[in-house]
């Protein structure tokens, strides 16, 4: 199967998206590359620090999305983060010069949108395990149509 561009399948631009490329995705799972060079967005002092490790996971999570639509013939929609639980680093940061597999696992997927993800991030490297969370995310139907109402 040849993999999409992972830029086609999170709704960011620019240098707010932050996964490098697609390396698997499946109905229920998606790993993606992030790569930590010199111009990373967050880098300071030789390293990004691991509180982006949520963002990853998040941008990884929003591309599993993407892919499912794709596969269905939809198109690639705006979803939140609602929160994160049990976010856990073994590191302080991710050094320059690493390269990243960000790991997502669909584990709930609600008729209401309401979605649960275990993630972890992987020292491409070595394999060690640097980072792990479970993400909940919601995807309405309509986004538009849910902020109008949210501001009401």
């Amino acid at each position: 199967m040849n993999l999409p561009d992972i830029r086609t399948l999170v709704p960011h631009d620019g240098a707010m998206s932050l996964l490098g490329r697609l390396l698997a995705a499946d109905a229920e799972t998606l790993c993606a590359e992030v790569a930590i060079a010199a111009d990373t967005l967050f880098l300071a002092d030789g390293a990004v620090g691991a509180w982006v490790g949520v963002e990853y996971m998040a941008q990884a999570v929003a591309a599993h999305a993407g892919f499912g639509a794709r596969l269905r013939g939809e198109p690639v929609r705006v979803g939140f983060l609602l929160g994160t639980r049990r976010y856990a680093c073994t590191v302080a940061a991710f050094p320059a010069g690493s390269v990243l597999h960000v790991h997502v696992q669909q584990v709930l997927k609600g008729e209401n949108g309401l979605g649960a993800y275990d993630c972890r991030i992987v020292d491409g490297a070595g394999g060690a395990e640097w980072a792990s969370a479970t993400i909940t995310v919601f995807q309405p139907d309509n986004v538009e149509e849910f902020l109008q109402r949210s501001s009401e």
